[in-house]
């Protein structure tokens, strides 16, 4: 928001809509994870080693402000508990973001010099939940 004014954001068509959303080294990476259960911070912290606090902390709240994800904050006073989990519409990303993996799997075995460390089968997880 600018000035009070909700600043529209402008795509040339939904799969550039779609990228704006999910794109970035961690965020199908956080999606996977979240699709398998409500997550905290520091699970994801665990799941996601290589990944600073500060990048973690913003690619949530992207994810969040996309409605993908849902922040929950539990207790009266610190250390509170914060929990996100993702929303009907971040869920609704598994089959896309399956047939992507799956694209980029193929792209793999074609390319003697790319590796994929894993597979697909973490975000089922999302269609499942």
């Amino acid at each position: 928001m600018l000035g009070g004014h909700h600043v529209k954001k402008l795509y040339n068509n939904g799969v550039e809509a779609t990228l704006g959303v999910i794109s970035g080294k961690w965020k199908p990476q956080l999606l996977c994870h979240l699709g398998n259960r409500p997550q905290r911070t520091c699970d994801l912290r665990q799941a996601l080693p290589t990944i600073s606090q500060k990048v973690l902390t913003q690619q949530l709240r992207e994810l969040e402000a996309d409605a993908i994800i849902t922040r929950r904050v539990y207790g009266e006073r610190a250390p509170f508990k914060v929990v996100y989990e993702l929303t009907d519409l971040g869920r609704s990303l598994g089959q896309i973001l399956i047939q992507m993996s799956l694209w980029g799997e193929q792209r793999a075995t074609q390319l003697p010099d790319m590796e994929i460390r894993n597979d697909h089968a973490g975000f089922t997880h999302i269609l499942e939940n």
